[in-house]
């Protein structure tokens, strides 16, 4: 796992200290990540980490974890409808495999992202793991649906009178909707994003 982390780490160019603020740990654990000084890592940690460095969490679950690897398949959906989870065989083009833990109490689908909105972090063609819920904390990543139409994957911002939903992307400005057109249009959150899977 260390090996992996480090080289990881310097073919995205991304520094030891960019890598604790995002996970939540200091640049010296991260250090001692690569150079093996630690063997365990909590699995909050683990997500983290396979974000930040575009990677599936089960690339840092080895042998030493003593967990049980357990795995089940959920749908990866080129779009997502307002009835989610989608069962119609043609929106379903692939499935991901995800820790069986996950879907305890949970409903989970993924969905393949299109077009450069939430590049750098989240290209076209990667995959996010979501679980279906209709409402979420403000600040974090979902999958909303606008007018009925095609999904989008924005984070979203809650305000008094309203919301945002934010693209990563700076060329795509930030776009708005007041309550009535949060029930009117309709504005629909179908789930958070807990999981990116990047594609190369």
């Amino acid at each position: 796992m260390n090996e992996l982390i480090k080289k990881r780490r310097k073919e995205l160019n991304i520094t030891l200290e960019e890598i604790g603020d995002y996970v939540g740990v200091s640049k010296a654990t991260v250090q001692r990540w690569e150079t093996g000084g630690i063997s365990n890592m909590r699995q909050d940690r683990i997500r983290k980490l396979s974000e930040i460095l575009r990677l599936e969490p089960t690339a840092f679950i080895g042998g030493n974890s003593g967990e049980t690897s357990a795995f089940v398949k959920i749908p990866v959906l080129g779009r997502v409808a307002a009835g989610v989870p989608i069962t119609a065989q043609e929106d379903v083009i692939g499935y991901e495999k995800v820790p069986a833990e996950w879907v305890q109490n949970s409903t989970l689908f993924a969905l393949k992202l299109k077009g450069d909105s939430m590049e750098p972090r989240m290209a076209n063609g990667d995959v996010v793991i979501v679980r279906k819920q209709d409402n979420i904390e403000s600040g974090e990543v979902a999958i909303v649906m606008v007018d009925n139409q095609e999904a989008t994957c924005k984070k979203v911002v809650k305000h008094s009178d309203g919301l945002v939903l934010i693209s990563n992307n700076p060329k795509y400005a930030p776009v708005f909707f007041t309550i009535d057109e949060i029930e009117h249009r309709p504005v629909k959150i179908l789930g958070r994003v807990i999981e990116l899977r990047a594609r190369f």
